[in-house]
């Protein structure tokens, strides 16, 4: 069951592979984002220091008057992938003009999934 989708990936990119991956999210963002609250318009996948992370998305708390003000929506969220899709993905971003974006948010289960595509 799709949650949020970037309807908008499809029209500016091409799609060669795609991937599922975990992802690490706080009790309160998981809670929102089965509301459908959310947005992955603009964001993007980057390798940072040999690990995945999801960059730009937009992700808001279920109450945001019961969360502190240090809660950032856009904050950096790691993904969980295999060390072996880590270094195929790592090939594929070394490849001029080749991207990682995410596609779509869901729910597999009781696990909150995130589809990426390069």
């Amino acid at each position: 069951m799709s949650l949020i989708e970037n309807k908008k990936a499809s029209f500016d990119f091409e799609y060669l592979e795609t991937l599922e991956a975990g992802i690490e999210l706080l009790g309160t963002e998981v809670k929102s984002l089965r509301a459908h609250h959310g947005s992955l318009t603009g964001s993007y996948v980057a390798l940072v220091g040999g690990e995945l992370v999801l960059l730009g998305a937009h992700i808001p708390a279920w109450q945001e008057k019961n969360v502190g003000t240090e809660f950032d929506p856009y904050r950096t969220r790691k993904l969980l992938v295999n060390k072996k899709e880590i270094l195929t993905l790592q090939k594929a971003l070394q490849t001029k003009g080749l991207t990682i974006v995410p596609i779509s948010l869901y729910s597999k289960g009781r696990y909150i999934k995130l589809q990426i595509a390069v």
